[in-house]
């Protein structure tokens, strides 16, 4: 590892900006796994776990409740956990790293942890954000603070049940509210054109400058909002460089993996690995197949 190690840290040298797509697998390198049985989950979330048989965190997110109040403690305890929960080693390595150049964070997380170390101004959270809410609906495109949901869940009898009256409504329509993560009723509105519209302007603004497309803990659940646009600009780009660092050994059993491995010549590393390029990228990319929480601390000691 010592090799590639070397020659990444040297492109972030080299960089004269920095575009990070930061994925789910960064905040499972600092142990906040959403999508596992892992003990930050079952230390915290045991009365779910008991009354409804939760296997992760995730789960919990997308189960059919019979009731908002069940479903808005389930929420209120989960938003409390990630506003508790300080921003894990590998995000503060990160920092490290990139904090002396020009950069922007494109991520997939709506863990609310990457703005425990980075200006919100600076990060794009293309999925949602578990910091606010919105109408179900939605009756409008306004996303609301959840500083509050937090104080939902002290001296509740039951931590899986809330009283009828501290369930989150709309202002405007009085509807129930929910968490403002992507799903059928996701608001694309004000607050998330504006991020969308500060990265573009960034990377229209260094597009013509050595960019390094440094893509973490991405998986290829949703390859067309990081990996596949990332590809494309640094293909696109004459002094663009991309380089991804994942988890190693963890299986792919993506659409897009089952794309590389039904082609040999699609990825450099082959279509089982997570840190892969495609060919057409040889000399302006480079993978790595690594524990990120490893790789990052590594990577600031160089």
């Amino acid at each position: 590892m010592g090799k590639e190690l070397e020659e990444i840290r040297q492109w972030i040298r080299e960089a004269e900006a920095i575009v990070v797509g930061a994925g789910s697998g960064l905040s499972t390198a600092c142990g906040y796994s959403h999508y596992n049985t892992a003990p930050f989950f079952t230390d915290n979330m045991q009365p779910f776990i008991e009354k409804y048989g939760f296997k992760s965190l995730f789960q919990g997110l997308t189960y059919l409740y019979s009731s908002a109040e069940e479903e808005w403690a389930y929420l209120a305890h989960y938003v409390k956990l990630m506003y508790e929960t300080p921003a894990g080693k590998p995000y503060q390595d990160l920092c490290k790293l990139i904090s002396n150049k020009p950069y922007f964070i494109l991520t997939t997380n709506v863990d609310m942890q990457l703005d425990k170390v980075f200006p919100s101004d600076r990060i794009c959270h293309f999925q949602g954000d578990m910091r606010y809410r919105q109408c179900q609906q939605p009756c409008n495109d306004e996303v609301y603070a959840n500083d509050d949901i937090v104080k939902l869940t002290d001296n509740l009898t039951d931590p899986t049940q809330l009283p009828s009256d501290a369930v989150p409504r709309c202002p405007d329509c009085g509807r129930v509210m929910t968490l403002w993560v992507r799903d059928d009723h996701f608001s694309e509105g004000t607050h998330w054109q504006q991020q969308v519209d500060r990265y573009r302007n960034f990377l229209q603004e260094h597009r013509a400058e050595r960019i390094l497309f440094l893509e973490l803990g991405v998986g290829d659940m949703t390859p067309n909002i990081i990996k596949l646009p990332f590809w494309k600009m640094t293909d696109e780009l004459p002094q663009a460089r991309y380089v991804v660092i994942n988890t190693k050994g963890v299986e792919n059993k993506s659409a897009l993996s089952e794309l590389c491995q039904a082609s040999p010549t699609c990825c450099a590393h082959g279509g089982s690995k997570h840190a892969s390029i495609p060919l057409h990228l040889q000399g302006k990319a480079l993978a790595l197949d690594e524990d990120l929480a490893v790789a990052l601390h590594q990577l600031t000691k160089l």
